[in-house]
C-alpha cells in the first residue's frame, strides 16, 4: 500500500472536493490522478477559460438558425414565387388564334361576281 502525505487545504475547498470525489470516484486519491491526468493529457492549464458553454453556443446558434429561415422566406418571397409564376404562363398551353389565310375561301365567296359565263350555243347544235 502506497504512504500518505498531508496536503494542507482551506475547509471550504477541502469540503467541496470531497463531495465531488465522493459522487463521482471511489477514493480521493482516485479523484485527485483523473482531474491531473485531464489537465495533463489535454494540455491545457486550470486557469485557461474553456470559451462558451453550451448555452451560450446554442443560443448563438438559434439566433443563426433564425436569420437564415428569415433570409430563405425572402428570396423565395422576392425571386422564387416570382420566378415560379413568370415560368408557369411561358409554359401555359393556350390554342393559338386562328388568323385566316390570306387567299381563303370567305374572301372568294364574298365576291360572288361571276367573272366567265358559259356562251350559249345559239345554234341548236350540241
Amino acid at each position: 500500500m502506497d504512504s500518505f502525505i498531508t496536503i494542507r487545504f482551506k475547509r471550504k475547498t477541502a469540503k467541496r472536493f470531497q463531495e465531488f470525489s465522493k459522487m463521482h470516484f471511489k477514493t480521493h486519491t482516485e479523484a485527485m490522478e483523473t482531474i491531473l491526468d485531464f489537465f495533463f493529457y489535454n494540455e491545457i492549464s486550470p486557469k485557461e477559460n474553456l470559451g462558451p458553454t453550451g448555452r451560450t453556443i446554442e443560443a448563438k446558434l438559434l439566433k443563426r438558425i433564425n436569420a437564415v429561415i428569415a433570409i430563405m422566406r425572402d428570396v423565395e418571397k422576392t425571386q422564387t414565387k416570382p420566378t415560379v409564376a413568370m415560368l408557369q404562363s411561358l409554359f401555359e398551353v393556350e390554342e393559338p388564334k386562328k388568323k385566316p389565310l390570306i387567299l381563303e375561301k370567305k374572301h372568294a365567296e364574298e365576291n360572288k361576281e361571276i367573272r366567265f359565263r358559259e356562251k350559249k350555243n345559239t345554234t341548236g347544235e350540241l
